[in-house]
């Protein structure tokens, strides 16, 4: 099993970051693959025969494709911690990996390739040269095509996720704001964390700390790792972007409190603050805010202040009647 083992100051000095970059990764495998593990199953129906006709006409995009979803070692030059904590762009990411030179590129595709789970994995579509920017250039149209659209209502799934595990972290320490941060994740003693049950060598966190990388994805998780930075943790965030169709349970909570407020119930499994959940109904803040006071009102929902962040919260009486209707 691979361990993080973390020295003495590491978790003082560990934070959370977002990467745009790692979203979009995520959503290659996603989309790579026929089950929907996505953030969300109608998103993934809507773009994965786009995405696979696109790659039908570019060999190279079609191989580079088929490693990332089928290794346990994903490429060294595609897994770069992200560099601008919570305000990482894309074009920064996307300059780093362009100026990958072609020799590493070579070497950490023949890593992935040794940890392939399929039986073969050729490499007869990795000629040329300025791999490099050519990863940049497909993970650029990935982006454009099948996450720009959605990356707001993305951020603030993953922002709230963020916040959610901030407050378990200062009420409770690192242990618990880990938890189950992936599906094989453990904390292990004092100073370790249990990254996979993969047969692999132990990493050695030093005085820089962590990066905690949430991605809307359900189950993609990964570390990076760059000299001189900190490694990095994917994992993915809690809860999706959009609220599925209506149950009837739903539609009963709907006519009871109404069509937004019900919606809103529903998106605080997770606390959010006002302008989290109003990306994530694609509403104005004053609208979101309209609902959440009637819902307070009515003893649903409270608030919580979080630093500078005022996070909502369903009650117990707001869990009871979400998790509670009755089905018609």
């Amino acid at each position: 099993m691979v361990m993080l083992r973390l020295d003495s100051l590491a978790l003082s000095r560990s934070r959370f970051a977002l990467s745009p970059f790692a979203e979009t990764l995520a959503t290659i495998v996603q989309l790579a693959r026929p089950a929907a593990d996505s953030w969300h199953p109608q998103w993934h129906a809507r773009h994965r025969v786009a995405f696979h006709d696109r790659l039908r006409t570019d060999p190279y995009a079609r191989g580079l494709v088929g490693l990332i979803s089928a290794t346990k070692y994903l490429p060294d030059h595609l897994v770069v911690p992200p560099g601008g904590g919570m305000e990482t762009t894309l074009e920064s990411e996307l300059a780093e990996v362009a100026r990958v030179p072609d020799e590493a590129v070579r070497e950490s595709l023949r890593l992935s390739v040794a940890h392939s789970w399929e039986d073969r994995q050729p490499l007869d579509w990795f000629t040329g040269r300025d791999h490099g920017a050519r990863a940049a250039e497909l993970f650029r149209e990935v982006w454009d095509t099948h996450v720009a659209a959605d990356w707001p209502a993305r951020r603030a799934v993953l922002q709230r996720d963020v916040t959610h595990r901030a407050g378990l972290l200062a009420a409770h320490g690192w242990p618990r704001a880990l938890h189950l941060m992936n599906r094989r994740s453990a904390w292990v003693g004092a100073d370790a964390i249990r990254f996979s049950d993969q047969p692999g060598p132990d990493r050695v966190v030093g005085a820089d700390g962590m990066l905690f990388v949430p991605v809307s994805a359900r189950r993609s998780s990964w570390l990076c790792h760059a000299p001189g930075r900190p490694h990095a943790l994917v994992y993915p965030a809690r809860g999706t972007g959009v609220v599925g169709p209506a149950s009837g349970g739903d539609r009963a909570l709907a006519r009871l409190v109404g069509a937004g407020r019900a919606v809103i119930l529903r998106h605080l499994d997770v606390p959010a603050t006002t302008s989290e959940l109003a990306a994530l109904m694609s509403q104005s803040v004053g609208t979101v805010g309209g609902h959440l006071a009637v819902l307070r009102d009515t003893g649903l929902v409270d608030r919580t202040r979080l630093g500078r962040r005022v996070l909502y919260h369903r009650t117990p009486l707001g869990d009871h009647l979400t998790d509670g209707a009755p089905e018609l």
